[in-house]
Protein backbone atom coordinates (compact mmCIF):
# COMPACT_ATOMS: atom_id res chain seq x y z
CA UNK A 1 0.00 0.00 0.00
CA UNK A 2 1.14 3.51 -0.72
CA UNK A 3 0.37 6.53 1.38
CA UNK A 4 -2.29 8.70 -0.15
CA UNK A 5 -4.58 11.42 1.11
CA UNK A 6 -6.98 10.06 3.66
CA UNK A 7 -10.62 9.66 2.65
CA UNK A 8 -13.24 12.16 3.51
CA UNK A 9 -13.00 15.78 4.51
CA UNK A 10 -10.34 16.93 6.91
CA UNK A 11 -11.89 20.19 8.01
CA UNK A 12 -12.51 20.77 11.68
CA UNK A 13 -16.23 20.48 12.49
CA UNK A 14 -18.04 23.72 13.15
CA UNK A 15 -18.25 24.61 16.78
CA UNK A 16 -15.20 22.72 17.97
CA UNK A 17 -12.55 24.74 19.79
CA UNK A 18 -9.75 25.78 17.45
CA UNK A 19 -6.13 24.78 17.98
CA UNK A 20 -4.73 26.72 20.91
CA UNK A 21 -8.10 26.79 22.69
CA UNK A 22 -7.37 27.64 26.31
CA UNK A 23 -9.29 24.66 27.73
CA UNK A 24 -7.99 21.93 25.47
CA UNK A 25 -5.26 20.73 27.86
CA UNK A 26 -7.60 20.53 30.87
CA UNK A 27 -10.11 18.73 28.61
CA UNK A 28 -7.41 16.29 27.56
CA UNK A 29 -6.50 15.75 31.23
CA UNK A 30 -10.07 14.72 32.02
CA UNK A 31 -10.05 12.33 29.08
CA UNK A 32 -6.75 10.76 30.12
CA UNK A 33 -7.98 10.19 33.69
CA UNK A 34 -11.08 8.47 32.32
CA UNK A 35 -9.01 6.36 29.93
CA UNK A 36 -6.67 5.36 32.76
CA UNK A 37 -9.60 4.29 34.92
CA UNK A 38 -11.29 2.20 32.23
CA UNK A 39 -8.05 0.53 31.05
CA UNK A 40 -6.95 -0.10 34.64
CA UNK A 41 -10.01 -2.29 35.11
CA UNK A 42 -8.71 -4.69 32.47
CA UNK A 43 -5.90 -5.85 34.78
CA UNK A 44 -6.68 -4.66 38.31
CA UNK A 45 -9.29 -7.38 38.84
CA UNK A 46 -6.86 -10.25 38.15
CA UNK A 47 -5.32 -10.20 41.63
CA UNK A 48 -8.75 -9.95 43.27
CA UNK A 49 -10.03 -13.25 41.87
CA UNK A 50 -9.12 -15.42 44.90
CA UNK A 51 -10.88 -12.98 47.25
CA UNK A 52 -14.00 -12.89 45.06
CA UNK A 53 -14.08 -16.67 44.95
CA UNK A 54 -14.04 -16.93 48.75
CA UNK A 55 -16.40 -14.03 49.47
CA UNK A 56 -19.12 -14.86 46.92
CA UNK A 57 -18.61 -18.59 46.46
CA UNK A 58 -18.02 -17.97 42.76
CA UNK A 59 -17.41 -20.90 40.42
CA UNK A 60 -14.52 -20.99 37.92
CA UNK A 61 -17.04 -20.16 35.18
CA UNK A 62 -18.30 -17.13 37.13
CA UNK A 63 -14.76 -15.88 37.65
CA UNK A 64 -13.96 -16.35 33.96
CA UNK A 65 -16.93 -14.17 33.05
CA UNK A 66 -15.86 -11.53 35.59
CA UNK A 67 -12.43 -11.36 33.95
CA UNK A 68 -13.33 -11.82 30.29
CA UNK A 69 -16.81 -10.30 30.15
CA UNK A 70 -15.34 -6.83 30.62
CA UNK A 71 -12.99 -7.25 27.66
CA UNK A 72 -15.77 -8.77 25.57
CA UNK A 73 -18.28 -5.94 25.88
CA UNK A 74 -15.45 -3.37 25.80
CA UNK A 75 -14.50 -4.57 22.32
CA UNK A 76 -18.07 -4.83 21.08
CA UNK A 77 -19.03 -1.17 21.34
CA UNK A 78 -15.82 0.65 20.38
CA UNK A 79 -16.60 1.42 16.72
CA UNK A 80 -20.32 2.28 17.15
CA UNK A 81 -19.45 4.45 20.16
CA UNK A 82 -16.71 6.21 18.20
CA UNK A 83 -19.12 6.87 15.35
CA UNK A 84 -21.74 8.18 17.79
CA UNK A 85 -19.18 10.64 19.14
CA UNK A 86 -18.26 11.70 15.60
CA UNK A 87 -21.90 12.45 14.81
CA UNK A 88 -23.28 13.80 18.09
CA UNK A 89 -20.29 15.27 19.88
CA UNK A 90 -17.58 14.01 22.21
CA UNK A 91 -19.04 15.56 25.34
CA UNK A 92 -22.38 13.76 25.13
CA UNK A 93 -20.81 10.37 24.42
CA UNK A 94 -18.10 10.83 27.05
CA UNK A 95 -20.45 11.88 29.84
CA UNK A 96 -22.91 9.08 29.09
CA UNK A 97 -20.09 6.53 29.03
CA UNK A 98 -18.32 7.67 32.19
CA UNK A 99 -21.64 7.98 34.08
CA UNK A 100 -22.53 4.39 33.21
CA UNK A 101 -19.00 3.27 34.11
CA UNK A 102 -19.24 4.92 37.53
CA UNK A 103 -22.67 3.44 38.30
CA UNK A 104 -21.65 -0.07 37.22
CA UNK A 105 -18.42 0.17 39.22
CA UNK A 106 -20.47 0.87 42.33
CA UNK A 107 -22.83 -1.97 41.43
CA UNK A 108 -19.90 -4.38 41.05
CA UNK A 109 -18.50 -3.36 44.43
CA UNK A 110 -21.89 -3.96 46.07
CA UNK A 111 -22.43 -7.32 44.37
CA UNK A 112 -24.15 -9.82 46.71
CA UNK A 113 -23.79 -12.74 44.29
CA UNK A 114 -21.65 -13.94 41.37
CA UNK A 115 -24.47 -13.35 38.86
CA UNK A 116 -24.80 -9.72 39.99
CA UNK A 117 -21.05 -9.20 39.68
CA UNK A 118 -20.92 -10.72 36.18
CA UNK A 119 -23.80 -8.52 34.97
CA UNK A 120 -22.15 -5.41 36.43
CA UNK A 121 -18.84 -6.26 34.75
CA UNK A 122 -20.50 -6.75 31.36
CA UNK A 123 -22.15 -3.32 31.59
CA UNK A 124 -18.95 -1.79 32.95
CA UNK A 125 -17.02 -3.07 29.93
CA UNK A 126 -19.58 -1.60 27.54
CA UNK A 127 -19.31 1.75 29.32
CA UNK A 128 -15.51 1.65 29.02
CA UNK A 129 -15.90 0.96 25.30
CA UNK A 130 -18.03 4.10 24.96
CA UNK A 131 -15.47 6.30 26.72
CA UNK A 132 -12.19 5.32 25.05
CA UNK A 133 -12.85 6.32 21.40
CA UNK A 134 -13.94 9.74 22.63
CA UNK A 135 -10.54 10.34 24.22
CA UNK A 136 -8.68 9.58 21.00
CA UNK A 137 -11.22 11.53 18.97
CA UNK A 138 -10.78 14.46 21.35
CA UNK A 139 -7.07 14.59 20.56
CA UNK A 140 -7.86 14.57 16.83
CA UNK A 141 -10.31 17.45 17.27
CA UNK A 142 -8.38 19.70 19.64
CA UNK A 143 -4.91 19.28 18.14
CA UNK A 144 -3.66 19.36 14.57
CA UNK A 145 -0.78 17.78 12.68
CA UNK A 146 2.55 17.47 14.51
CA UNK A 147 1.16 18.94 17.75
CA UNK A 148 -0.87 15.75 18.24
CA UNK A 149 2.32 13.86 19.05
CA UNK A 150 2.56 15.13 22.62
CA UNK A 151 -1.05 14.33 23.65
CA UNK A 152 -0.78 10.92 21.96
CA UNK A 153 2.42 10.40 23.94
CA UNK A 154 0.49 11.11 27.13
CA UNK A 155 -2.25 8.72 26.02
CA UNK A 156 0.34 6.05 25.29
CA UNK A 157 1.81 6.52 28.76
CA UNK A 158 -1.70 6.20 30.18
CA UNK A 159 -2.27 2.92 28.34
CA UNK A 160 1.07 1.45 29.35
CA UNK A 161 0.91 2.52 32.99
CA UNK A 162 -2.72 1.49 33.52
CA UNK A 163 -2.11 -1.98 32.13
CA UNK A 164 1.08 -2.56 34.12
CA UNK A 165 0.08 -0.91 37.41
CA UNK A 166 -3.30 -2.67 37.67
CA UNK A 167 -1.98 -5.68 39.60
CA UNK A 168 -0.04 -3.38 41.95
CA UNK A 169 -3.01 -1.15 42.77
CA UNK A 170 -5.29 -4.18 43.09
CA UNK A 171 -2.87 -5.86 45.46
CA UNK A 172 -2.55 -2.68 47.52
CA UNK A 173 -6.33 -2.28 47.85
CA UNK A 174 -6.75 -5.90 48.90
CA UNK A 175 -3.90 -5.56 51.38
CA UNK A 176 -5.49 -2.46 52.96
CA UNK A 177 -9.12 -3.61 52.72
CA UNK A 178 -8.52 -7.18 53.77
CA UNK A 179 -9.00 -10.41 51.86
CA UNK A 180 -12.73 -10.53 52.60
CA UNK A 181 -13.77 -7.06 51.43
CA UNK A 182 -10.67 -5.67 49.75
CA UNK A 183 -11.84 -6.88 46.33
CA UNK A 184 -14.86 -4.57 46.58
CA UNK A 185 -12.55 -1.54 46.78
CA UNK A 186 -11.07 -2.57 43.44
CA UNK A 187 -14.40 -1.34 42.04
CA UNK A 188 -15.30 1.36 44.58
CA UNK A 189 -12.07 3.24 43.83
CA UNK A 190 -13.58 4.21 40.45
CA UNK A 191 -16.62 5.95 41.94
CA UNK A 192 -15.21 9.27 43.25
CA UNK A 193 -12.93 9.59 40.23
CA UNK A 194 -15.87 8.89 37.92
CA UNK A 195 -18.10 11.50 39.57
CA UNK A 196 -15.36 14.11 39.19
CA UNK A 197 -14.77 13.11 35.55
CA UNK A 198 -18.48 13.52 34.76
CA UNK A 199 -18.58 17.02 36.24
CA UNK A 200 -15.35 18.19 34.62
CA UNK A 201 -16.11 16.46 31.32
CA UNK A 202 -19.43 18.27 31.00
CA UNK A 203 -17.74 21.58 31.75
CA UNK A 204 -14.53 21.26 29.73
CA UNK A 205 -15.14 19.01 26.73
CA UNK A 206 -16.22 20.65 23.46
CA UNK A 207 -19.89 20.41 22.58
CA UNK A 208 -21.79 20.62 19.34
CA UNK A 209 -23.50 24.02 19.06
CA UNK A 210 -27.27 24.15 18.95
CA UNK A 211 -28.74 24.51 15.51
CA UNK A 212 -25.87 22.64 13.85
CA UNK A 213 -26.80 18.98 14.23
CA UNK A 214 -24.95 16.27 12.37
CA UNK A 215 -27.50 14.20 10.44
CA UNK A 216 -25.24 11.21 9.88
CA UNK A 217 -27.03 7.97 10.69
CA UNK A 218 -25.48 5.27 12.82
CA UNK A 219 -25.85 2.53 10.15
CA UNK A 220 -27.83 -0.01 12.27
CA UNK A 221 -27.12 -3.03 10.06
CA UNK A 222 -23.41 -2.23 10.08
CA UNK A 223 -23.50 -2.05 13.88
CA UNK A 224 -25.22 -5.46 14.07
CA UNK A 225 -22.87 -7.19 11.60
CA UNK A 226 -19.75 -5.78 13.25
CA UNK A 227 -21.07 -6.65 16.70
CA UNK A 228 -21.83 -10.25 15.71
CA UNK A 229 -18.43 -10.63 14.06
CA UNK A 230 -16.46 -9.25 17.00
CA UNK A 231 -18.54 -11.26 19.49
CA UNK A 232 -18.03 -14.56 17.66
CA UNK A 233 -14.29 -13.98 17.29
CA UNK A 234 -13.75 -12.85 20.89
CA UNK A 235 -16.04 -15.30 22.70
CA UNK A 236 -13.98 -18.49 22.28
CA UNK A 237 -10.79 -16.53 22.98
CA UNK A 238 -11.93 -15.07 26.30
CA UNK A 239 -13.88 -18.11 27.54
CA UNK A 240 -11.04 -20.39 28.61
CA UNK A 241 -13.44 -22.47 30.72
CA UNK A 242 -15.14 -23.80 27.61
CA UNK A 243 -13.30 -27.06 27.00
CA UNK A 244 -15.24 -28.23 23.95
CA UNK A 245 -13.04 -27.79 20.83
CA UNK A 246 -16.19 -26.99 18.86
CA UNK A 247 -16.06 -23.49 20.35
CA UNK A 248 -13.37 -22.61 17.79
CA UNK A 249 -15.98 -22.94 15.02
CA UNK A 250 -17.25 -19.58 16.24
CA UNK A 251 -14.08 -17.91 14.91
CA UNK A 252 -14.65 -18.68 11.20
CA UNK A 253 -18.32 -17.81 11.68
CA UNK A 254 -17.21 -14.49 13.12
CA UNK A 255 -14.85 -13.89 10.21
CA UNK A 256 -17.74 -14.51 7.81
CA UNK A 257 -19.80 -11.94 9.70
CA UNK A 258 -16.92 -9.46 9.45
CA UNK A 259 -16.67 -10.16 5.71
CA UNK A 260 -20.39 -9.46 5.42
CA UNK A 261 -19.83 -6.24 7.38
CA UNK A 262 -17.12 -5.19 4.92
CA UNK A 263 -19.37 -5.91 1.94
CA UNK A 264 -22.26 -4.00 3.47
CA UNK A 265 -20.08 -1.01 4.33
CA UNK A 266 -18.82 -0.78 0.74
CA UNK A 267 -22.40 -0.81 -0.55
CA UNK A 268 -23.65 1.58 2.12
CA UNK A 269 -20.80 4.04 1.45
CA UNK A 270 -22.18 4.68 -2.06
CA UNK A 271 -25.29 6.26 -0.54
CA UNK A 272 -24.46 7.45 2.97
CA UNK A 273 -21.52 7.72 5.33
CA UNK A 274 -20.78 4.21 6.63
CA UNK A 275 -20.16 3.13 10.21
CA UNK A 276 -16.47 2.76 9.31
CA UNK A 277 -14.83 3.94 6.10
CA UNK A 278 -12.92 0.89 4.83
CA UNK A 279 -10.77 3.14 2.65
CA UNK A 280 -8.80 3.97 5.79
CA UNK A 281 -7.20 0.53 5.57
CA UNK A 282 -5.84 1.59 2.17
CA UNK A 283 -3.87 4.39 3.83
CA UNK A 284 -0.54 2.78 4.74
CA UNK A 285 -0.11 4.72 7.98
CA UNK A 286 -3.48 3.47 9.24
CA UNK A 287 -3.55 -0.06 7.81
CA UNK A 288 -0.04 -0.99 8.89
CA UNK A 289 -0.33 0.78 12.24
CA UNK A 290 -3.54 -1.10 13.04
CA UNK A 291 -1.82 -4.39 12.16
CA UNK A 292 1.18 -3.59 14.38
CA UNK A 293 -1.15 -2.66 17.25
CA UNK A 294 -3.15 -5.88 16.91
CA UNK A 295 -0.03 -8.07 16.94
CA UNK A 296 1.77 -6.12 19.66
CA UNK A 297 -1.15 -6.19 22.07
CA UNK A 298 -1.33 -9.95 21.49
CA UNK A 299 2.06 -10.29 23.18
CA UNK A 300 2.09 -7.21 25.43
CA UNK A 301 -1.08 -7.87 27.45
CA UNK A 302 -0.27 -11.54 28.02
CA UNK A 303 3.00 -10.69 29.79
CA UNK A 304 1.24 -9.44 32.91
CA UNK A 305 -1.22 -12.33 32.92
CA UNK A 306 1.45 -15.04 33.07
CA UNK A 307 3.83 -13.04 35.28
CA UNK A 308 1.09 -12.64 37.91
CA UNK A 309 0.30 -16.37 37.72
CA UNK A 310 3.96 -17.29 38.11
CA UNK A 311 4.65 -15.00 41.06
CA UNK A 312 1.44 -15.65 43.02
CA UNK A 313 0.60 -19.27 42.26
CA UNK A 314 4.06 -20.56 41.47
CA UNK A 315 6.29 -18.71 43.94
CA UNK A 316 3.69 -17.85 46.57
CA UNK A 317 4.13 -14.08 46.55
CA UNK A 318 1.27 -11.89 47.75
CA UNK A 319 -0.86 -9.87 45.34
CA UNK A 320 0.91 -6.70 46.48
CA UNK A 321 4.42 -8.07 45.87
CA UNK A 322 3.35 -9.47 42.50
CA UNK A 323 2.11 -6.03 41.54
CA UNK A 324 5.31 -4.36 42.73
CA UNK A 325 7.35 -6.78 40.62
CA UNK A 326 5.78 -5.37 37.45
CA UNK A 327 6.37 -1.74 38.47
CA UNK A 328 9.69 -1.40 36.55
CA UNK A 329 7.81 -2.07 33.31
CA UNK A 330 5.25 0.63 34.18
CA UNK A 331 7.94 3.17 35.06
CA UNK A 332 9.88 2.52 31.87
CA UNK A 333 6.72 2.72 29.78
CA UNK A 334 5.70 6.05 31.33
CA UNK A 335 9.10 7.65 30.79
CA UNK A 336 9.53 6.44 27.22
CA UNK A 337 5.95 7.32 26.21
CA UNK A 338 6.51 10.95 27.14
CA UNK A 339 9.73 11.01 25.13
CA UNK A 340 8.34 9.01 22.23
CA UNK A 341 5.39 11.35 21.84
CA UNK A 342 7.77 14.28 21.39
CA UNK A 343 10.14 12.72 18.86
CA UNK A 344 7.87 10.51 16.76
CA UNK A 345 7.39 13.23 14.13
CA UNK A 346 11.15 13.32 13.64
CA UNK A 347 11.86 9.59 13.46
CA UNK A 348 8.58 8.02 12.36
CA UNK A 349 8.20 4.24 12.06
CA UNK A 350 11.88 3.45 12.85
CA UNK A 351 11.19 4.70 16.39
CA UNK A 352 8.45 2.07 16.73
CA UNK A 353 10.83 -0.60 15.42
CA UNK A 354 13.44 0.36 18.03
CA UNK A 355 10.80 0.10 20.73
CA UNK A 356 9.67 -3.34 19.55
CA UNK A 357 13.27 -4.54 19.50
CA UNK A 358 13.75 -3.32 23.08
CA UNK A 359 10.60 -5.12 24.26
CA UNK A 360 11.72 -8.39 22.67
CA UNK A 361 15.21 -7.95 24.12
CA UNK A 362 13.83 -7.21 27.57
CA UNK A 363 11.55 -10.25 27.61
CA UNK A 364 14.31 -12.58 26.40
CA UNK A 365 16.53 -11.13 29.12
CA UNK A 366 13.86 -12.07 31.68
CA UNK A 367 13.99 -15.65 30.36
CA UNK A 368 17.80 -15.71 30.69
CA UNK A 369 17.65 -14.13 34.15
CA UNK A 370 15.37 -16.86 35.46
CA UNK A 371 18.11 -19.43 34.79
CA UNK A 372 20.59 -17.44 36.87
CA UNK A 373 18.67 -16.36 39.97
CA UNK A 374 21.03 -16.85 42.95
CA UNK A 375 19.72 -18.81 45.92
CA UNK A 376 17.93 -16.58 48.38
CA UNK A 377 17.48 -13.66 45.97
CA UNK A 378 13.82 -12.76 45.30
CA UNK A 379 12.87 -13.23 41.64
CA UNK A 380 11.37 -9.70 41.33
CA UNK A 381 14.76 -8.14 42.10
CA UNK A 382 16.41 -10.26 39.41
CA UNK A 383 13.85 -9.42 36.72
CA UNK A 384 13.58 -5.67 37.47
CA UNK A 385 16.20 -4.46 34.97
CA UNK A 386 14.96 -6.59 32.03
CA UNK A 387 11.38 -5.48 32.72
CA UNK A 388 12.52 -1.85 32.81
CA UNK A 389 14.10 -2.31 29.37
CA UNK A 390 10.91 -3.91 28.04
CA UNK A 391 8.85 -1.07 29.52
CA UNK A 392 11.06 1.55 27.89
CA UNK A 393 10.55 -0.23 24.59
CA UNK A 394 6.80 -0.43 25.08
CA UNK A 395 6.66 3.32 25.63
CA UNK A 396 8.27 3.81 22.21
CA UNK A 397 5.68 1.52 20.60
CA UNK A 398 2.19 2.36 21.84
CA UNK A 399 2.14 6.16 21.72
CA UNK A 400 4.26 6.67 18.56
CA UNK A 401 2.39 3.94 16.69
CA UNK A 402 -0.94 5.48 17.63
CA UNK A 403 0.24 8.91 16.49
CA UNK A 404 1.39 7.54 13.13
CA UNK A 405 -1.69 5.35 12.67
CA UNK A 406 -4.20 8.17 13.18
CA UNK A 407 -2.15 10.93 11.52
CA UNK A 408 -4.16 10.85 8.28
CA UNK A 409 -7.61 10.07 9.71
CA UNK A 410 -10.06 12.93 9.05
CA UNK A 411 -11.45 14.65 12.14
CA UNK A 412 -15.03 13.68 11.25
CA UNK A 413 -13.95 10.00 11.31
CA UNK A 414 -11.68 10.29 14.35
CA UNK A 415 -13.96 8.34 16.69
CA UNK A 416 -14.76 5.46 14.36
CA UNK A 417 -11.14 5.25 13.19
CA UNK A 418 -9.88 5.13 16.77
CA UNK A 419 -12.63 2.67 17.67
CA UNK A 420 -11.56 0.24 14.95
CA UNK A 421 -7.92 0.57 16.03
CA UNK A 422 -8.86 -0.20 19.63
CA UNK A 423 -11.10 -3.09 18.56
CA UNK A 424 -8.04 -4.66 16.96
CA UNK A 425 -6.13 -4.12 20.19
CA UNK A 426 -8.87 -5.87 22.20
CA UNK A 427 -8.95 -8.81 19.78
CA UNK A 428 -5.16 -9.02 19.89
CA UNK A 429 -5.17 -8.94 23.69
CA UNK A 430 -7.77 -11.69 23.92
CA UNK A 431 -6.00 -13.88 21.37
CA UNK A 432 -2.64 -13.32 23.04
CA UNK A 433 -3.86 -14.20 26.52
CA UNK A 434 -5.57 -17.31 25.13
CA UNK A 435 -2.46 -18.48 23.23
CA UNK A 436 0.14 -17.55 25.84
CA UNK A 437 -2.05 -18.77 28.69
CA UNK A 438 -2.61 -22.08 26.91
CA UNK A 439 1.15 -22.44 26.44
CA UNK A 440 1.68 -21.68 30.14
CA UNK A 441 -0.73 -24.33 31.42
CA UNK A 442 0.33 -26.93 28.84
CA UNK A 443 3.99 -26.49 29.83
CA UNK A 444 3.02 -26.62 33.51
CA UNK A 445 1.28 -29.97 33.00
CA UNK A 446 4.03 -31.41 30.78
CA UNK A 447 6.79 -30.43 33.23
CA UNK A 448 5.08 -31.96 36.22
CA UNK A 449 4.21 -28.63 37.82
CA UNK A 450 7.41 -26.69 37.13
CA UNK A 451 6.22 -23.08 37.19
CA UNK A 452 9.54 -21.69 35.97
CA UNK A 453 9.41 -23.81 32.81
CA UNK A 454 5.83 -22.75 32.17
CA UNK A 455 6.73 -19.08 32.62
CA UNK A 456 9.77 -19.31 30.33
CA UNK A 457 7.82 -21.02 27.55
CA UNK A 458 4.97 -18.54 27.70
CA UNK A 459 7.37 -15.58 27.64
CA UNK A 460 9.03 -17.02 24.55
CA UNK A 461 5.64 -17.16 22.81
CA UNK A 462 4.90 -13.57 23.86
CA UNK A 463 8.33 -12.47 22.60
CA UNK A 464 7.78 -14.24 19.30
CA UNK A 465 4.43 -12.51 18.86
CA UNK A 466 5.99 -9.09 19.45
CA UNK A 467 8.79 -10.02 17.04
CA UNK A 468 6.13 -10.43 14.33
CA UNK A 469 5.08 -6.83 14.94
CA UNK A 470 8.75 -5.86 14.59
CA UNK A 471 8.89 -7.64 11.22
CA UNK A 472 5.83 -5.68 10.04
CA UNK A 473 7.46 -2.40 11.09
CA UNK A 474 10.73 -3.28 9.35
CA UNK A 475 8.90 -4.20 6.13
CA UNK A 476 7.22 -0.79 6.17
CA UNK A 477 10.55 0.97 6.73
CA UNK A 478 12.17 -0.89 3.83
CA UNK A 479 9.25 -0.16 1.51
CA UNK A 480 9.33 3.52 2.43
CA UNK A 481 13.04 3.78 1.62
CA UNK A 482 12.50 2.15 -1.75
CA UNK A 483 9.90 4.79 -2.51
Amino acid sequence: MRDRPSPGPTARPAGDPPPGHRRRWPALGVGLVAAFMTLLDVSIVNVAVPSMERALGASPSDLQWVLSGYALTFGLVLVPAGRFGDAHGRRTAFVVGITLFTVTSAAAGLAPSPAWLVAARLLQGAAAGVVNPQVTGLIQELFQGPERARPFGLLGATIGISTAVGPLLGGLLIHVGGTEHGWRWVFFVNVPVGVLAVALGWRLLPHRPRGRPDHRRLDPLGVVLLGIGVLLVLLPLVQQQWRNPAKWLLVPAGLLALAAFAGWERWYARRREPLFDLRLFGVRSYGLGALIALIYFGGFTAIFFVFTLYLQNGLGYSALVAGLAITPFALGSAAASAIGGRIVNRYGRPLVAVGLLAVVGGLLSVVLALDRVPAGVPVPWWTAAPLLLAGLGSGLVIAPNQTLTLSQVPVRQAGSGAGMLQTGQRIGSAAGIAAVGSTFFSALAASGGDWSVAFRNSLLIASGTIALALVAALVDILRSRRG
